[in-house]
This record gives C-alpha cells, structure tokens and sequence, in this order.
C-alpha cells in the first residue's frame, strides 16, 4: 500500500508546517482526520503502512509529556521511520543557543521536527528557519494535534460533525482555543463557559467568530456554565491550572469551583451527551469521578486517537 493509494492528497499538504489549525482549510482538517482513521484502520488489521520508512522525527521537549512523547514515537516507529527525544537539558538549546541555529542544523539532519515548548513565538521563529516541517506538540496557545484527536473522537462516537453542540467548561487556555477552532473548522456549533477574566484570548475569538462566518457554526462565550452546558452533545473541560501557572493554584481552585464538571452540570446535557479531558486530569476538582468514569467518557479513545492524528500528520507533511 503506498500513500497515493490511500487517498489523501499529499501535494496540498508539501511545504506545509503544522502550528495552528487557522493555517489549514475545512476541507484540509477533513481530510486529514479521514486519512487519520483509516490509518487507525491499518493498525487496528494488522496492514503494513510504512509510509515513511527511512524517514527521523526530532522531538524537541521544553515541556514534560507521557502522551506526546509516547504517541510521536510509537506512530513514527509504526510508520517505519524514527525518532530522536531532545529535551531543552540534553540539548543545546538548554544553553541559550539560538532556536534559529537549532532549527538549521537540524534541518540537516532529520526530515520533521516536533516540539513542545512555552510561547507560541518559539515555534514560529523555528519553522521560519527550518527546511523541513515544523509540527507543534503544544505551546501556550495552541495545541492542535489534541484538537484533532478530539474531533476525530467526536466523529467516530456522532458519526457526524453536523448538528452537534460542543462545549468547553474551563480555563480559555491552549487547549479550548485549539478545540474551538477545530469544532467551527468542521461545522461544529461551539461554547465555551469561563469565569470571568480566564476568557480565550480575544484576538482567537475574532479568528473563531470568522470561521463561523465561513461554515455556518454558532459560537457563543459566556460565564455561565448551566447556559453553556444546555442541550450539549459533548461536554469538555481541562485542569484549572496549566503548566507554568502554578502560582496562581490556590486562586484558581476558588475561581473556578462553579465550573466543575458534575453529574448536576451533566443533567443540563443530552442523555446520550460524550465527555471528553485531553488528560492528565485531576479527579475532584474539574471534574467528578462519576463523569470521568462514567460511561458517557471517552478521555481514553481520546487519548488513543492522538497516535492516529498525529501519524496521518507526519504522512502528510514528510511524506515524499
């Protein structure tokens, strides 16, 4: 089986770097997620799709992980190809050189590079020096191979994008602004519910509120999670407080405590509602156990699903 038998459109996608969704189309995140499950569909046979064999994925990590890490290095192994784990101690970059150097000398070596890493600038300053393909991993504005993963999920439990309500409870962090984007790329009605001052940055809104425009999607924002919550097809929340923003814990856990995501939140959802935590969570605090594990959660075909994006990604930005 060769790429150009799998049906994905690899041209459209050459000379590309994967750093927000708002650089791809509708129809470019479609594809890519049809191209993710049938990738899932190989694995899941048995089927060989070595589609990038020879091919080295450099993982540059300013920022802890279990899923990126493992899910990066297990697809690109799966893909026949390989991958190098570089954290910001073992590297160069630890000792102040210049992201711009590390981007050209790696250029020359691997065929992708992978990082996750703080501000959004980071990597945009690497893929603007970078001959190969840039993927971002998470930084603090975006996180869009979760995104993926959690439109995938959606898609494969809904089995449509049409129709559905989808609702972040939470922090308008990383997380919520690529999951937003995501859900109106596709047509997906979109809320989140915050408490005041922890909105989405407002620029992202404006992006978000554009897309709308384009798709048909309604996108509400309020701070009112009972409003949000109404009628909802899939229910989402993140921790209250995200990497580097530990100082601020204990004003966090008081701000947010209406926010959590309870079987009394739920029974303003539909019955058959998904719940979804792109993990690690902390049980108790933004959400129940009873709603984590219960059995309207998906959080580990989820997390699966993170494997199958992010493959479907590597195929098509480095495949040649």
């Amino acid at each position: 089986m060769s790429v150009l038998e799998s049906g994905i459109n690899i041209k459209k996608f050459k000379g590309k770097h994967f750093l927000t969704l708002l650089d791809f189309s509708s129809e470019e995140i479609k594809e890519l997620i049809d191209f993710s499950l049938l990738l899932k569909k190989y694995q899941k046979e048995g089927v060989p799709h070595p589609f990038l064999s020879g091919k080295t994925l450099a993982m540059i990590f300013e920022k802890s992980s279990t899923r990126t890490r493992v899910s990066f290095e297990v697809g690109m192994t799966q893909l026949g190809g390989s991958a190098l784990f570089l954290s910001s101690k073992d590297s160069q970059l630890g000792r102040g050189e210049p992201i711009s150097d590390t981007a050209q000398v790696l250029s020359r070596y691997v065929d992708g590079i992978m990082i996750r890493t703080h501000g959004h600038e980071i990597i945009t300053k690497l893929a603007n020096y970078s001959t190969v393909p840039v993927i971002n991993a998470l930084t603090d504005d975006f996180h869009p191979c979760q995104a993926m993963a959690d439109i995938m999920t959606i898609l494969e439990v809904k089995g449509t994008f049409k129709g559905l309500k989808t609702v972040y409870v939470g922090d308008g962090n990383n997380v919520a602004h690529s999951l937003l984007i995501a859900c109106a790329k596709v047509g997906i009605d979109v809320t989140i519910a915050t408490p005041k001052g922890y909105e989405p940055k407002e620029w992202i809104v404006k992006e978000i509120e554009s897309i709308c425009e384009e798709t048909g999607a309604k996108f509400t924002l309020t701070n009112d999670p009972i409003e949000a919550v109404l009628g909802a097809d899939v229910i989402y929340t993140d921790v209250w407080t995200s990497m580097g923003y530990e100082e601020e814990t204990a004003k966090r856990l008081e701000d947010f405590k209406a926010f959590q995501v309870n079987e009394a939140l739920m029974s303003y959802a539909k019955e058959d509602y998904m719940f979804l935590h792109c993990l690690p969570a902390h049980r108790g605090e933004e959400v129940t156990v009873e709603v984590i594990d219960g059995a309207n959660s998906h959080i580990f075909h989820q997390a699966e699903n993170r494997l199958h994006v992010q493959k479907a990604i590597l195929v098509a930005l480095m495949s040649n």
